[in-house]
């Protein structure tokens, strides 16, 4: 079965996963930046994606609101 993501999607979804279990709750998009090494303007595309996707959820105007719709089982390991 093919999985509904590309490698790198499912690495940040594994980071959402992960950060969330330690933290307990979400990471901000600064710190996905921090962790990926990347613009905030790439952060932040990426986010949209998975949530065009369906692969999670947000609620408007709320930070670290972001949910995952998939179980841990459907997610890759972090690397």
């Amino acid at each position: 079965m093919t999985k509904p993501f590309t490698v790198k999607q499912g690495q940040y979804l594994a980071f959402i996963y992960y950060y969330s279990k330690i933290h307990g709750r979400p990471p901000a998009e600064a710190e996905m930046q921090q962790y990926f090494r990347v613009s905030p303007p790439s952060v932040h595309q990426m986010i949209l994606t998975l949530e065009t996707h369906g692969l999670i959820e947000r609620t408007p105007g709320q930070a670290r609101s972001i949910r995952l719709l998939i179980s841990r089982e459907d997610l890759p390991d972090l690397v």
